[in-house]
Formats: structure tokens, C-alpha cells, sequence
């Protein structure tokens, strides 16, 4: 029984945080779409010293 209330007391924080910012997004009308459109686009790929690296 020990066991299920550790495993409780770590497990809630993530899911009420995840539910929380859930209703935030909603509540505000923001749209995981409009977020990656404010992000900006992909990262472009560069040659640099020898390699190609992602430019994030």
C-alpha cells in the first residue's frame, strides 16, 4: 500500500499541472498550431566546421 501512495504523490503533480494548462489553452482559445506558427519554422540545416548541424 506504501508503494501506491508514492506512486500517487509523484504521479498527481504531472497530471493536475497537465490538466491545469489543458483548460488554460482552452480557456484563452490558444491552439497548439498557433504556438508552433509563433515558434517559427523548422530548423534550417548548416554546413559549420566540417558537419551539418540543425540552426534551432
Amino acid at each position: 500500500m506504501r508503494a501506491l501512495e508514492v506512486f500517487a504523490i509523484y504521479v498527481a503533480p504531472f497530471l493536475i499541472f497537465g490538466a491545469a494548462v489543458k483548460f488554460w489553452m482552452k480557456r484563452n482559445a490558444v491552439d497548439l498550431t498557433d504556438t508552433q506558427r509563433l515558434a517559427g519554422g523548422p530548423p534550417r540545416r548548416r554546413f559549420l566546421l566540417g558537419a551539418w548541424r540543425k540552426e534551432e
